[in-house]
């Protein structure tokens, strides 16, 4: 395996997709990858709506009073967060320092997610039984300072879809956060083609404010595991917190019950670490911003073949058009073909098309696949019907190879020693005992690297002993290094 590190962000770097920004965690988002994020943001904000929830937009700023209502969301977001302290700068002997006194007496925080400024609107909404249960949806940028900033795995800065709901009963708000996880299972699963396990956090992994958090996990091509998407049941704790009540239909004041979830640009990079190879990236077709693409290998001066070359493309546009397929027309002289095969490898187009003389004299032209690397020529007269079967054959190929590699990384283990050695040597998701203590999974923890990334939903009562303390354990759990 090539080193993910060098490898990852070289593909980034020269698929165009992002770039370093000059300020620590925080990336530019060059047009292709930003693309790559509106079709992604585009498919999840349907889903979205069809399931009843409306898009509001909220303010970056928060009082940081507002934040402190929640303890344990707080306590949990605090050292992550970006705070504004002044409102003016101003030049003194010709250097910018911060004026002194335009200092806020109340001091902002930059969201590091929403719940503490949704919250307190909640309190301004929701007076009745019949206000509920209300279903929001924000498309924003967050800001949390981190460490260690990766591409689109952890940054200062990112895109987050985030949900926010209020509910009469528990038992419909644990449903309704069941029900997000599942459709994000089915859109990580059949538009990003990475197949997840689906579960929910311990005590010390779940969510700051939450009292569960639900979560599904992917496996990378180095054996790291990556958290995907997480939908947390917040109780009442929001709702006491910033005191949400509604009338029931008895007339009795009750607090509301509380959900919260979203996914991040973290799913790109998610894409890149599950289907990239050494060649650059490679895209799922329902996600491509440019599905097919065709290249000309014609002799300017040859007319003849001109001509029958633009019969050829403009009959395939219109089939393009039709089925809906994006597609792009290289034409261009400014690059030799070799160069432009290079260039759409390493962007990840599922598909290409080379037409020269020799495909018009066949008739015939060159289809490559981008999943498989391999060259097969179709009858121009089929070409059409073939171009939209093979794009869902390479969606369900890609996803067929990524479950290949899951199923080779997980792997149950009894024994601490071998555990350790698994660790440090393949990676992959480990399925062990843990007896449930949160001591335990802490010395684990410093020990390996290694958390409890979640208990599964679908998970067999199994009798044995913890992995590290040999107590008595009532389940297994998956443990692997994270990003």
């Amino acid at each position: 395996m090539y080193l993910i590190n060098n490898w990852y962000k070289k593909i980034i770097l020269l698929s165009n997709i992002a770039e370093d920004s000059g300020v620590r965690g925080c990336m530019i988002f060059k047009p292709y990858g930003l693309d790559i994020w509106e079709h992604i943001k585009t498919k999840i904000n349907y889903l979205l709506k069809k399931t009843g929830h409306k898009n509001f937009y909220f303010p970056l700023l928060i009082l940081k009073s507002k934040l402190k209502k929640e303890f344990n969301h707080m306590k949990g977001f605090a050292k992550e967060c970006a705070i504004v302290t002044h409102s003016r700068l101003k030049i003194k002997q010709r250097k910018l320092i911060i004026e002194e006194e335009s200092k806020l007496k109340n001091e902002l925080i930059i969201r590091p997610t929403s719940e503490s400024i949704i919250w307190d609107s909640f309190k301004k909404w929701i007076k009745s039984y019949r206000d509920l249960p209300m279903l929001l949806n924000q498309w924003s940028n967050i800001i949390r300072w981190e460490m260690r900033p990766r591409f689109f795995l952890r940054n200062s800065e990112f895109f987050l879809q985030e949900g926010h709901t209020a509910h009469s009963t528990k038992k419909e708000a644990i449903r309704h956060c069941k029900k997000i996880l599942n459709l994000y299972k089915y859109f990580i699963e059949d538009i990003l083609s990475i197949p997840v396990i689906k579960g929910r956090k311990t005590k010390l992994e779940k969510f700051a404010g939450a009292n569960i958090t639900y979560c599904l996990e992917a496996i990378m091509q180095d054996g790291k595991a990556l958290q995907i998407a997480t939908s947390h049941f917040l109780g009442k704790n929001f709702s006491r917190s910033f005191n949400v009540k509604y009338i029931n239909k008895k007339g009795i004041s009750k607090n509301v019950w509380g959900t919260s979830w979203g996914i991040s640009t973290r799913l790109i990079g998610a894409v890149i670490l599950t289907h990239s190879d050494k060649y650059g990236l490679i895209l799922p077709p329902k996600i491509a911003p440019i599905q097919i693409v065709i290249i000309p290998i014609i002799n300017k001066n040859d007319d003849f073949n001109i001509k029958i070359l633009d019969n050829i493309v403009d009959k395939l546009i219109v089939c393009f058009k039709q089925n809906k397929i994006s597609f792009r027309y290289d034409n261009s002289p400014k690059y030799r073909p070799g160069w432009k095969f290079n260039e759409y490898d390493v962007k990840g187009i599922p598909i290409r098309l080379t037409i020269g003389k020799q495909e018009i004299e066949k008739g015939k032209i060159e289809v490559f696949r981008r999943d498989t690397r391999k060259k097969k020529y179709y009858n121009i007269t089929k070409l059409k019907k073939n171009l939209i079967v093979l794009l869902k054959k390479i969606q369900r190929n890609l996803f067929k190879r990524a479950l290949i590699l899951q199923k080779k990384f997980i792997c149950k283990v009894n024994n601490y020693q071998e555990f350790k050695k698994i660790l440090n040597t393949k990676g992959g998701i480990l399925y062990s005992h843990w007896d449930g203590s949160t001591y335990i999974e802490k010395k684990i923890k410093k020990e390996t690297s290694a958390s409890i990334i979640c208990i599964p939903s679908i998970n067999k009562k199994e009798i044995g002993k913890c992995i590290y303390s040999q107590n008595f354990s009532k389940q297994r759990v998956y443990f692997a290094k994270s990003y």
